[in-house]
């Protein structure tokens, strides 16, 4: 669990050391900090300053994350999921069929095996091991940037750490944020992890050739979607069909001409 956003601190354990992370886009901001602060270990009013200062400073980094997106003219997606939802799967996929130039930089705790994928595909990827961090944040994500050509893309996606808890919280510097839900993760996840489905700017349901193998309501959870983000956009999508990953392009070729 990560060292500094509050997700492992007991009653006993409080951190007094600060380390630069953030929590999501503004319009979230107050649900980041709720994240934390509805953890009862986290009462102490020592505590929630050192966590507000830690996010403060990252939601700094942010902006300047975003503010150079924005002069490169390059659109930034944060791709949030569990592990093994199909992230790195989608972005090979979109390497075939989309009409715009795309980076990654890609987040795992360790190995570089997500970015070799992606480099195979001739996608430029910078790879980040976190170590122990459950989440990317907005200095991981500066430094990342020294290393990619901004000038040479159009869209650069940040697969973030597979963690339905913690990446709703931080603030990278993305403009948009897209959550993944796989078939054989089974129904509930949406309920379960209300945080990370809220900052979802477009919920994709992947793996949907496995339907028939599972009993999933694919209804209930859109609705459920709903619920938490009335105006999220929902698709389905599977690698195999290559009809469902051009409706993800085009989506992210709109929002590339609506800025």
């Amino acid at each position: 669990m990560c060292k500094d956003c509050g997700c492992s601190i007991t009653d006993s354990q409080a951190h007094t050391h600060e380390h630069s992370h953030s929590h999501k886009n503004s319009s979230e901001h107050q649900g980041a900090h709720q994240h934390l602060h509805d953890n009862p270990q986290l009462n102490d009013p020592k505590t929630i300053s050192i966590i507000t200062k830690i996010l403060d400073k990252n939601d700094h980094e942010a902006g300047h994350n975003r503010e150079h997106f924005n002069s490169k003219g390059v659109l930034c997606i944060n791709l949030m999921s569990s592990p093994g939802s199909g992230k790195t799967a989608l972005l090979e996929s979109l390497s075939d069929i989309a009409e715009f130039k795309f980076g990654v930089v890609e987040g795992d705790l360790e190995t570089s095996r997500d970015a070799d994928r992606l480099k195979a595909k001739g996608i430029e990827a910078h790879q980040i091991q976190t170590g122990s961090a459950c989440h990317l944040d907005a200095f991981m994500v500066h430094k990342a940037l020294h290393h990619m050509d901004l000038d040479n893309m159009d869209v650069c996606f940040i697969e973030n750490v597979g963690n339905l808890v913690c990446p709703a919280s931080y603030d990278v510097g993305s403009h948009l944020n897209i959550v993944l839900v796989s078939i054989p993760e089974g129904e509930d996840k949406i309920a379960k992890y209300p945080v990370m489905f809220r900052t979802a700017d477009l919920i994709l349901f992947t793996k949907t050739d496995l339907l028939p193998y599972f009993e999933y309501d694919m209804q209930k959870e859109k609705e459920m979607a709903r619920k938490l983000k009335p105006s999220v956009d929902i698709m389905e999508v599977s690698t195999k069909d290559e009809e469902s990953i051009k409706k993800v392009a085009s989506w992210i070729k709109f929002k590339m001409e609506m800025r």
